[in-house]
């Protein structure tokens, strides 16, 4: 006999799902494979074990990571999940889990989101995720990024003191089975109307499902940025990339070399002057590209305020390397900064109040002794929107240079720095940027 035919599913694709007329309906629908599209959920137990555990807790789950394929795809899917859980979570408090959910993970679901299951499961009135992993590692991002009415995931043990054991509660990992009865339990004699599923082990839950359909293993582009379901605002993380396997190897492997180039860079910008500090950045790695035409300083005897620079807030970074791109220490206001970040800049950091009054004679008498910059929305944001920000600083000077810090990252960048692009622009009066901070 010749080679048998590929396995046919017995469910139809869910291109050939309408997503017309569902807004009364319910939909359900599994979560690797199917909402996002990568199978695996590797990549996001490393970013909580390296965000929540540590480096040695990431190593850890890289040298499991083998053993962990052999358990899924020979032993059974549920098995190779169990040891996952139990290298990331064990020992680690549940608050840190959740604040790694919350602040990292939905940056990195986002990114991979598939465009057909979207097109589905945001039809539908009422939304659930039915799925293997965690819930409380999948929690935020399905209900504040997805719209999920609910989702219904493995359990995780927890002590009294907070601290995950690394074990799953009664029933086990949703897997087969499990997912199965986990969906008779939540919706009983009711049938959802629709049900998506990538894999046999989805084919159980599925066939609960008024209508099914399966998402194939096939490559597609991620749902862009601009057509996301909401705008990702504020996000955290120390990794820039998804760590799949070998991105994490290549990474922990990084980690010296990284932390002997922060420390280079650290000494570079903290000890030498800073008008070579920018040829030394250089030479270190790290680009700073100036657009525009730098003003020159105030001279002090011509008895002028100091030029005040309102920088776009990237990072903790942003008024070091506008004072590289000048070639000359500048001052700055901030609204909060850490002994250890103040120790360690090589320019003069005033911390605001947040009291008008004060605020402004503080800023008033920093302009008196020269230039200063200020980074108005008051935190800092990665993404490429310009926060709601005070309009105090455009009531004390009419010498405004708006600047524009964009900031590109590569892989290593968390280890080695990044590089910059500082944009001076051309000044602005008070009154433009009045009005500008009014309609924010």
């Amino acid at each position: 006999m010749g080679k048998q035919a590929a396995e046919v599913p017995p469910f139809p694709l869910v291109s050939q799902c309408s997503s017309d007329r569902r807004e009364k309906q319910t939909v359900v629908s599994d979560l690797d494979g199917t909402l996002v599209r990568g199978r695996s959920s590797f990549p996001y137990f490393m970013l909580v074990a390296f965000e929540a555990g540590g480096v040695l807790r990431s190593v850890l789950l890289l040298l499991a990571a083998p053993l962990a394929y052999i358990l899924y795809h020979f032993v059974s899917e549920a098995a190779g999940i169990k040891l996952l859980i139990f290298v990331t979570f064990s020992g680690v408090k549940a608050k840190k889990i959740e604040s790694v959910s919350r602040a990292v993970l939905p940056k990195f679901y986002s990114e991979d989101l598939h465009p057909e299951s979207w097109r589905v499961f945001s039809s539908f009135g009422r939304r659930y995720v039915l799925t293997a992993n965690p819930r409380i590692m999948v929690e935020v991002f399905a209900k504040e990024c997805l719209g999920a009415d609910e989702v219904i995931g493995s359990e995780i043990e927890v002590t009294k003191g907070g601290y995950a054991t690394g074990f799953v509660k009664a029933p086990g990992v949703l897997v087969g089975v499990n997912k199965e009865n986990a969906l008779k339990a939540k919706f009983v004699d009711d049938q959802p109307d629709v049900g998506m599923g990538d894999r046999k082990t989805d084919y159980p839950f599925m066939s609960l499902c008024k209508e099914a359909y399966i998402v194939p293993d096939t490559k597609v582009e991620a749902v862009p940025r601009e057509n996301l379901p909401k705008p990702l605002v504020f996000h955290d993380g120390r990794l820039v990339c998804r760590p799949e396997p070998l991105n994490a190897l290549i990474t922990l492997v990084w980690l010296p070399v990284g932390f002997l180039l922060a420390f280079l860079r650290i000494a570079a910008g903290s000890l030498l002057p800073m008008s070579i500090v920018y040829y030394a950045f250089t030479l270190l790695g790290v680009r700073v590209i100036v657009r525009g035409a730098p003003p020159a300083p105030v001279k002090e005897k011509e008895g002028k305020l100091g030029v005040l620079f309102v920088c776009s807030h990237r990072t903790l970074l942003d008024p070091i390397f506008l004072s590289v791109a000048l070639g000359r220490p500048v001052s700055a206001v901030t609204y909060s900064i850490s002994r250890v970040s103040e120790f360690l800049s090589p320019i003069k950091t005033v911390a605001l109040t947040r009291n008008r009054e004060s605020d402004a004679a503080n800023i008033r008498k920093l302009l008196e002794e020269g230039d200063l910059a200020i980074c108005p929305e008051g935190t800092t944001c990665r993404e490429p929107f310009l926060l709601r920000f005070s309009a105090l600083f455009a009531e004390l000077t009419d010498q405004i240079v708006p600047v524009a810090i964009p900031v590109y990252e590569d892989k290593y960048s968390v280890l080695a720095g990044n590089d910059g692009t500082v944009a001076p622009k051309k000044s602005a009066s008070a009154e433009q940027l009045q009005k500008k901070a009014s309609g924010c």
